[in-house]
């Protein structure tokens, strides 16, 4: 009913040589999403962990893996949970939520085995945590918004804020999701980099044959990966990310690392990669 997938850290040197099937293997996560079973991606970025849980109607628990070597998976984590199917329930900690879609969940240290239910589609993002804090619901009404780009630049989109200190309070998590506007297509252009903290992109609510065009790579060395719905791209400090997608697009960030500053990213401009 669990399944983990381990994916190791790359060094930017070894990137450089690598073909389409090895950058696919490495930064990709594909197939987060199957009824009835909970997939998982720890990765070596931060020990950050991405994936899916798809209870189809009936039950699924999260509770203890091989990976961590702790009793339960949330002994020593945080874990941020969005619904992206239909209405969903989530308990933990002797406690239930009610999910919508769009909704964000989180759940702090020691918060205990993870219950799944409904009809929702879970996305789970989970990072090593050093206290405990609250559990919260954040629903889409509360989340913060932001809106940024241009119709002119193609790239006019919606920024939701849940998991963010202008919300609420994490101890390294950073979560939120950003849609695109009618007409346009880019995502976080420019581009930017912060190597002091790793972030994974959730492409979803695409058409089955559209794709987003993922930019990766040192900004000097870029290089791509062609994106499905529901796939997730593991973004190291070293690497931009950005994409243009054909179609209707939402991606859900989430960072961890040294800091909880949304802000604290290190620009490139277009005209300077290459």
């Amino acid at each position: 009913m669990t399944h983990v997938d381990t994916r190791h850290a790359i060094h930017p040197d070894h990137a450089k040589g690598m073909d389409t099937a090895i950058l696919r293997q490495h930064f990709l996560a594909e197939g987060l999403f199957a009824e009835g079973a909970v997939r998982l991606v720890y990765t070596h970025y931060d020990r950050f962990v991405v994936g899916g849980a798809v209870p189809a109607g009936a039950s699924l628990v999260l509770d203890k893996i091989e990976e961590t070597k702790t009793p339960s998976f949330l002994d020593r984590r945080e874990m941020g949970i969005v619904n992206i199917g239909e209405a969903g329930r989530v308990e933990a900690a002797g406690q239930s939520w009610d999910m919508a879609t769009g909704d964000v969940l989180y759940l702090g240290m020691g918060a205990g085995a993870v219950t799944f239910s409904g009809q929702g589609r879970f996305y789970i993002t989970s990072a090593p945590a050093h206290r405990a804090l609250p559990h919260r619901l954040v629903t889409v009404d509360e989340a913060k918004k932001v809106e940024m780009g241009a119709v002119e630049t193609s790239n006019k989109r919606v920024i939701k804020q849940f998991i963010h200190p202008l919300v609420m309070e994490s101890c390294q998590l950073v979560l939120g999701y950003t849609s695109l506007q009618e007409g346009s297509v880019w995502n976080t252009i420019p581009s930017h980099v912060h190597d002091r903290r790793m972030e994974a992109y959730l492409y979803h609510g695409m058409a089955p044959e559209s794709r987003v065009l993922h930019l990766m790579g040192e900004p000097t060395e870029t290089r791509h990966l062609f994106v499905a719905n529901e796939q997730a791209v593991l973004s190291p400090p070293w690497s931009i990310h950005s994409g243009a997608g054909i179609g209707e697009y939402t991606f859900i960030w989430a960072m961890a690392g040294d800091n909880v500053d949304y802000t604290d990213m290190d620009f490139i401009q277009p005209k300077d990669m290459l």
